[in-house]
């Protein structure tokens, strides 16, 4: 483009020498505060250089403003371009310096925003130990029929045991919350054939009155074998191995006689009171003692009904209430609090040995 002899007020100034200090001044910018200050300097609308030669023209003739209006509007498109392109290269620079001051490690640790629940965190130290064992892992419904959580398990209509268990029905008799989770173990011998270890934690429901031991509420982990060989001195090696891996080698048990329509004999676990080592208090019921579940050999019934000749295939069955494996692990005295949402148990976490 061409140049030409500008009159201002003060000086004489072309348009060419305006270019050549403004870009200079536009390459030499630091940041961009600094570009900014040759942005106003040359194109500011009150005192800028470039507007100070447009007021300029009209002091001049038609002919002039003709000739010279253009060349400087040219120079103010030039000039805009040239401040874009630098204060991208800015912005873009500036982008990277801070990339890099990112690159260093930070020393700062984020807030803790929660933690598992003690029920959880005993589910999986209990499901770690029996796939350890071999075992495998099984669910089954909550909402369950009554084939499967009392029929299969050898628990007629007629049965006694029923009384045993406060169902909660949703349609009586067939539908129903299930009572226990050995439902999961008809289930698993109605679908599958032996041999088979499996194991499974769940939900339960019965109509009781909640306490300090007791929940209408609460959790079972159940677990059961079937092979070609298996006894009481395995079933009582295999809970006896949990206890010891929950609670250390220094946990006190015992085995009583125990009913259960479901297996033939049965036994029931018991704990040494973790809240008074034996001497009686409230969670014990002052006995000293608490009952951690229910086991046996299982009844030749169950494995009839699911097609199991029982005079070849021989297992055994446990139901521990995992509640209170949970309070005993981690020295909770209310299973009613299992079900409220106590931050506390962050720090029951941290005292889980006896």
């Amino acid at each position: 483009m061409g140049f030409y002899l500008i009159q201002s007020k003060h000086q004489m100034t072309t348009a060419k020498n305006i270019q050549e200090q403004a870009l200079a001044e536009i390459a030499a910018a630091a940041d961009i505060a600094g570009l900014e200050q040759v942005r106003v300097k040359y194109l500011g609308r009150k005192d800028g250089e470039l507007n100070r030669l447009l007021r300029s023209l009209k002091d001049m003739t038609e002919a002039e403003r003709r000739k010279r209006g253009p060349v400087l509007q040219n120079l103010r498109a030039h000039l805009e371009q040239a401040l874009d392109q630098r204060r991208a290269e800015l912005a873009t620079t500036t982008s990277d310096a801070a990339l890099l001051k990112l690159a260093a490690p930070l020393d700062f640790q984020l807030p803790k925003i929660g933690h598992l629940h003690p029920l959880t965190e005993t589910i999986r130290m209990i499901n770690d130990h029996f796939l350890r064992l071999g075992y495998s892992l099984m669910e089954g419904p909550e909402i369950e029929t009554d084939e499967f959580c009392f029929r299969r398990l050898n628990v007629p209509p007629d049965h006694p045991a029923r009384d045993m268990h406060d169902t909660i029905y949703i349609e009586e008799p067939k539908y129903l919350l299930r009572t226990h989770t050995s439902s999961i173990e008809a289930r698993v011998l109605e679908k599958y054939k032996p041999p088979f270890k499996v194991a499974y934690p769940g939900r339960t429901y019965r109509n009781e009155k909640a306490s300090k031991t007791n929940h209408f509420i609460f959790h079972q982990y159940q677990g059961f074998v079937v092979l070609k060989e298996a006894s009481l001195k395995d079933l009582f090696g295999t809970i006896t191995g949990l206890f010891r891996k929950m609670y250390g080698p220094k946990v006190v048990i015992r085995f009583r006689n125990k009913y259960y329509p479901e297996v033939e004999p049965g036994v029931g676990p018991d704990m040494q009171c973790f809240n008074c080592a034996g001497k009686g208090c409230a969670v014990c019921k002052n006995v000293g003692w608490i009952e951690m579940g229910g086991a046996g050999i299982i009844h030749p019934n169950l494995l009839w009904m699911a097609g199991i000749d029982p005079k070849k295939w021989r297992g055994f069955a446990f139901g521990l209430g995992l509640d209170r494996w949970v309070m005993a692990k981690y020295h909770i005295q209310d299973i009613r609090t299992l079900l409220g949402g106590d931050l506390a148990y962050q720090y029951y976490q941290h005292e889980s040995n006896l």
